[in-house]
C-alpha cells in the first residue's frame, strides 16, 4: 500500500508512473487526497473540541471552589455539549478513515525507474539468455506423452479424485519431485537462507498483508466455514511471520525459504497452452523471501536473480531473463524479473520463477518496520522469488532431456533421485 505522505508530497509522478503500469482508475488518487484532507480537517477538529472540553473541566474545579456555582453549572453544561460533539466527530474520522484506507488498497504498487511501459507480455524486455534450445528429432514427445510412456504422472487419475489441474505423481515421477524440492532447500541453505515449514493456510489479515487481498480473491481457493485461504505461493505465511514487527536494523536481510504445496484456481484458464504440467491449481513450490533495508533492496533483487539463474544453470536447462514492462507486473511489484526455460518439444518458454522488489508497499500493509541509526521508526522492503516452482522445471526437464534409452537425469540431481535415467 502507498503511503499517504508520498501521495501528498509527490501527486503528479505518482500519477505518471500509475500511467506506466496501465492504471485504468487515476480519479482513486483524486479521491484519496480529497477524502485524505477531509480526515485530516476532521482530526484537528476533534482535538481542538477535547482541547477545550479539557480545559473546562480543569476550570469547573476552580469556580467550585470560588463559590461560583452559577459559572461552574454552565461550563458543566458546555462541556456536556462538547463531549457529543467530540463523539460525533470521532464517528465521523472512523468513518473517514474506512472509506480512505478502502480507496487506497485498490491503488499498486509503483514501477522502479528501470521498468519500461508496456501493456502485453510481448513489452517485455529480454536482459539475459543462457545456453541454446536443443533441437529434437520428430519422435521427441511432449512432456504430458512421456508421463504417460513411463507411468510417472497420471493426470487422469488426478482429474479422478480431485479434478483437472491435480495430477498425480508416481514411482520415479514422485522420486524426480522429491529431488528437485530437496536439491532447491539445500541450494538456499548454502546461500543463507533459514528453512520453514509455515501453514498452508492463511487468514484475512495475512492475505491483505502481502496483497492477496482484496486484489486476488478470486484467484485463491477459500474455506468458507472457516474463513481461511489456501496459500497461492508461500511468499505469503513467509512474509507475514514479521508481520507487525519492529526489526532491527543490523538484522537485515532477513532470508527465509520454504517448500510448499500451492494452490491456484486458475479461473478461465482452458485449451492446448494449459496441457499437462504448463498450468495446475495444485503444485509444488520452493520459494525464497528476503527482507531487506530499502537502501539495499534492487542490490539484493539482482543477487536474487542471479541465484535463480545459477539453479537452472545447474539443471543444464535453457533459459532467458525478462524485465516485465508495466502492465505486466503484479499489483504489489515495483520491479519483476521472470525467469523463462525452453521447451524444446513444445518448441516455447516457459516461465518458471518470477523474482520481484516490493519496495514499502507489502511493508505498509504489514506495519513491517525497523529502526534506523537515528531511532526513526521506517518501513522495511521486501522481495520474493520462486527458486523453483516444479511443474514447468519438470516438463522441460522431461522434454529436453528424452532419448531413446529413456530420460537422462540431470548430473546435479543423481544423489537426491537415486536413478540415473527415467526409462
Amino acid at each position: 500500500m502507498l503511503t499517504l505522505a508520498y501521495l501528498r508530497e509527490n501527486t503528479a509522478e505518482a500519477l505518471l508512473r500509475l500511467k506506466k503500469k496501465n492504471f485504468k482508475q487515476p480519479e482513486l488518487v483524486d479521491e484519496v487526497l480529497k477524502l485524505d484532507s477531509d480526515r485530516r480537517n476532521t482530526q484537528k477538529e476533534l482535538d481542538d473540541t477535547l482541547a477545550k472540553a479539557n480545559t473546562l473541566a480543569k476550570e469547573i474545579g476552580a469556580l467550585m471552589q470560588a463559590g461560583k456555582k452559577e459559572e461552574a453549572e454552565k461550563a458543566k453544561t458546555e462541556t456536556s455539549a462538547l463531549k457529543n460533539i467530540s463523539k460525533e466527530l470521532e464517528e465521523k474520522l472512523a468513518t473517514s478513515e474506512k472509506a480512505l484506507h478502502d480507496l487506497l488498497v485498490q491503488i499498486p504498487n509503483l514501477p522502479y525507474d528501470l521498468v519500461k511501459e508496456g501493456t502485453t507480455p510481448e513489452d517485455n524486455e529480454i536482459v539475459g539468455t543462457h545456453g541454446e534450445a536443443k533441437n529434437l528429432d520428430s519422435s521427441a514427445l511432449p512432456h504430458w506423452e512421456l508421463a504417460k510412456k513411463y507411468d510417472i504422472i497420471d493426470f487422469e487419475l488426478g482429474n479422478k479424485i480431485t479434478g483437472a489441474g491435480f495430477p498425480v505423481y508416481k514411482g520415479k515421477g514422485a522420486k524426480l519431485q522429491r529431488a528437485l524440492i530437496n536439491f532447491f532447500l539445500d541450494e538456499a541453505h548454502k546461500q543463507g537462507f533459514i528453512e520453514y515449514e509455515p501453514p498452508i493456510m492463511i487468514n484475512e489479515e495475512s492475505g491483505y498483508g502481502t496483497g492477496q487481498l482484496p486484489d486476488k480473491e478470486g484467484q485463491m481457493y477459500y474455506v468458507e466455514k472457516d474463513n481461511l485461504f489456501l496459500i497461492p505461493t508461500a511468499e505469503v505465511p513467509l512474509t507475514n511471520l514479521y508481520r507487525d514487527v519492529i526489526v532491527k536494523e543490523e538484522d537485515f536481510p532477513i532470508k527465509m525459504t520454504a517448500y510448499t504445496p500451492c494452490f491456484r484456481r486458475e479461473a478461465g484458464s482452458y485449451g492446448a497452452h494449459v496441457r499437462g504440467l504448463n498450468r495446475l491449481h495444485q503444485f509444488d513450490k520452493v520459494e525464497i523471501v528476503i527482507l531487506q533495508h530499502p537502501e539495499k533492496s534492487y542490490e539484493t533483487l539482482e543477487e536474487m536473480r542471479e541465484y535463480v539463474e545459477s539453479l537452472l544453470k545447474k539443471l543444464g536447462l535453457t533459459f532467458r531473463v525478462l524485465r516485465l514492462c508495466g502492465g505486466d507486473m503484479g499489483f504489489t511489484s515495483a520491479m519483476t524479473y521472470d525467469m523463462e526455460v525452453y521447451s524444446a518439444a513444445q518448441q516455447k518458454w516457459l516461465e518458471v520463477s518470477s523474482v520481484s522488489n516490493f519496495e514499502s508497499f507489502q511493508a505498509n500493509r504489514l506495519k513491517l518496520r525497523y529502526k534506523d541509526k537515528n531511532g526513526k521508526t521506517q518501513l522495511a522492503h521486501t522481495l520474493n522469488g520462486s527458486a523453483l516452482a516444479l511443474p514447468r522445471i519438470v516438463a522441460a526437464l522431461l522434454e529436453n532431456n528424452q532419448t531413446q534409452e529413456g530420460i537422462i537425469i540431470p548430473e546435479i540431481l543423481k544423489a537426491y533421485t537415486g536413478f540415473e535415467r527415467i526409462d
